[in-house]
């Protein structure tokens, strides 16, 4: 119930965090999430701050609000945070780990959903599908986050 992507950027980890961690730009990126905004006056990521994120499921609907908070903020290194449902409860975990070398940056993408009893009979009915469309979407998103770290924009 979890899956990850890397892709090495051809930039510093310092471009490649301002980008994977400025959740307002996320429609520029994500094939699903159109849009972003902060929360309770952040501006900007740091552990506990919240944003809300627009997204179109599949690239084509159902279109909903998700709100999120951030659980790590580690600049040059880390960016992660948990996606709330109903109740509070933890649906998914997104994160992304940049790994700095001489020649630019790895940054993985990743999601860990819970091991819990509704989402474990979802894995098991939807996972296939749901794991290729993840895998694909976190390839898309950071093949564009590359092009644009690598313009240097």
């Amino acid at each position: 119930m979890q899956g990850s992507v890397t892709v090495h950027v051809n930039a510093p980890a310092e471009r490649v965090w301002a980008l994977v961690s400025d959740v307002t730009r996320i429609g520029e990126f994500s094939p699903e999430t159109f849009e972003a905004e902060w929360l309770d006056g952040a501006d900007g990521p740091r552990a506990g701050a919240r944003f809300r994120g627009h997204v179109r499921r599949n690239g084509i609907g159902p279109v909903y609000w998700t709100t999120c908070t951030v659980l790590v903020a580690d600049p040059e290194r880390e960016f992660a945070f948990a996606v709330t449902g109903p109740g509070g409860t933890t649906v998914n975990t997104w994160r992304y780990r940049l790994v700095p070398g001489p020649d630019g940056t790895d940054v993985t993408e990743s999601f860990q959903l819970p091991r819990t009893p509704p989402y474990v009979l979802y894995w098991l009915v939807a996972g296939p599908f749901r794991l290729r469309t993840n895998l694909n979407g976190m390839r898309a998103t950071l093949e564009r986050i590359k092009a644009i770290a690598e313009q240097g924009d």
